[in-house]
């Protein structure tokens, strides 16, 4: 079996399209969306409808559980607001009816941060500036507890990984197809986990696109601090709004 893994679209279409052409040259036999579908500056009802059109297995992250209901987030964030405003009625209930975890089949379990929470990181902590921490091997194995499924996967980080638990259990997380930071790397990310002799294994792959005309709808839609964010992919979190 093979699965295609994306995460953190992020509203960015010209990235989703990359990617799910890409997708077409693996034959895939399944799609799964790992959350935060839609909060970004540049097509979150675009990114929608791709979504909703591919019939894949999806969870919901936090910031689809903060567009869909604002008072849930702590601090307001306008990228989420300017998300609320561009959907479509149908559009968003498709995004309020998405669950928290999600399996498909016996062999995979989905999250979006970790299984009990999509604001907690669990591969790696979040950014501080331009820093990530790794969390202790007893950090990512306690996670985990109770999960039966030797593949595990999660997003939320934007930071493409794979490890595998003590007991063998893969564990992997695709990184963003929209909003990539920090790392120097704009290219649209996600993953395939397939199962090859009896076991799983996974491939994380960049996908480059079309970042020019993503910046300049970004600009054009009242968010030019995302322009960098997305051409070169090295600013931090702390220049997106």
């Amino acid at each position: 079996m093979r699965i295609a893994v994306l995460s953190d679209i992020h509203g960015n279409v010209p990235a989703l399209d990359a990617v799910l052409e890409d997708i077409e040259r693996h034959g895939v036999e399944a799609i799964v969306c790992l959350g935060d579908h839609v909060s970004g500056p540049i097509d979150p009802a675009g990114a929608a409808e791709r979504v909703m059109a591919l019939e894949a297995t999806a969870i919901r992250g936090n910031h689809d559980r903060w567009v869909v209901d604002p008072s849930l987030r702590h601090e307001p964030w306008s990228v989420d607001e300017y998300a609320r405003a561009q959907l479509s009625a149908q559009q968003m209930g498709w995004l309020a009816s998405l669950p928290a975890t999600a399996k498909l089949g016996d062999a995979v379990f989905m999250c979006h941060g970790t299984p009990s929470s999509d604001e907690t990181p669990w591969l790696d902590n979040f950014f501080d500036g331009r820093n990530t921490v790794l969390p202790s091997e007893a950090e990512v194995e306690r996670e985990a507890v109770g999960l039966d499924q030797p593949v595990i996967l999660c997003g939320h980080t934007h930071i493409a990984r794979t490890l595998r638990l003590s007991d063998g259990r893969l564990l992997v997380n695709p990184g963003s197809v929209g909003m990539q930071m920090v790392r120097g790397s704009p290219d649209a990310h996600y993953a395939i986990v397939e199962r090859r002799l009896g076991k799983w294994q996974t491939a994380l792959i960049s996908v480059p696109y079309d970042t020019e005309a993503a910046a300049r709808l970004a600009k054009e839609n009242g968010f030019p601090g995302w322009g960098d964010a997305i051409r070169f992919g090295w600013v931090g979190p702390e220049s997106l709004g």
